[in-house]
């Protein structure tokens, strides 16, 4: 008989174990689409600090015309947007994440070129932005490229786009680093700085914010074309599901709301909405 409880109590604790293990595993919703575990997340990457675009607020919340463009792919994929996992997407790690599967697509200021997409796949694109300046709002000094010459010239450390202008169309610009694009700003409102340079989509979701609205106007110089797609992985079926969605996101009139929405202010004339598989070089 001492041996028959002994078995029942081992038993029991057997069961309780399994039990834990089951219950354990079923709480964990995973966090990416992709996975085992069937729920209905989906892992998008996005820029956490490009206001206009994509930008994490302090409550916690997401804006921005990426965003937004995300939130509808994702729906159009059959997943509501509480079950969107936002993830930032640096530049410099946007390969890396698809790669791994750390997400399952990307939208965030991605310019479609042919190294990258060596690495991953491109659907799109959805927008043409092209690198322009933003300059104080009562400046008639700068209305070329070539007025730029003498005049100090910010971007962000490590980006290509001040160089461009130095080597292509200003020699005699004054370049100045900074380690962020809300320095170059606050250096432009103060006068510090003559002009900033980047993507004029960046630099217009800049300008939008409340408290710039009505300081800053783009140049319109249109330097260069620059195709934003959204990036997945290789061979990933997603690419055409997402084209797909992106045709009718520019049919129904989404898209134009979204561009109304995030870029209005700044004097930004924006290209219509690129046709999906159209690079413009």
């Amino acid at each position: 008989m001492k041996r028959s409880k002994v078995s029942k109590a081992t038993l029991a604790a057997a069961a309780a174990a399994a039990l834990a293990l089951t219950a354990g595993a079923c709480s964990d919703d995973g966090g990416s689409s992709s996975g085992d575990g069937g729920d209905d997340k989906i892992t998008v990457g996005i820029k956490y600090d490009q206001p206009g675009l994509g930008l994490k607020t302090p409550d916690g919340t997401y804006t921005g015309f990426d965003v937004d463009v995300a939130t509808y792919i994702a729906k159009e994929l059959g997943h509501d947007p509480k079950d969107i996992v936002f993830k930032e997407a640096k530049s410099a790690d946007r390969e890396t994440l698809l790669q791994r599967g750390d997400v399952d697509f990307i939208a965030a200021t991605y310019s479609i070129n042919d190294e990258r997409a060596k690495k991953v796949d491109f659907a799109g694109p959805y927008l043409l932005a092209h690198q322009d300046v933003l300059i104080r709002s009562d400046d008639k000094s700068i209305t070329k490229p070539a007025d730029l010459n003498n005049k100090k010239l910010c971007s962000v450390t490590g980006s290509t786009s001040a160089q461009n202008v130095k080597t292509k169309l200003a020699p005699n610009a004054q370049l100045q680093e900074y380690g962020g694009y809300s320095e170059c700003l606050t250096g432009l409102e103060n006068g510090v700085i003559d002009a900033l340079t980047t993507d004029d989509s960046i630099l217009a979701g800049y300008a939008a914010q409340d408290e710039f609205k009505g300081k800053f106007k783009l140049g319109g110089f249109k330097m260069s074309n620059e195709n934003y797609g959204i990036g997945v992985q290789k061979g990933s079926e997603l690419k055409a599901k997402i084209n797909t969605a992106l045709e009718k996101m520019v049919a129904d009139g989404s898209w134009e709301t979204y561009v109304k929405k995030n870029f209005g202010p700044a004097n930004y004339q924006n290209e219509p909405a690129p046709k999906v598989g159209v690079i413009v070089k």
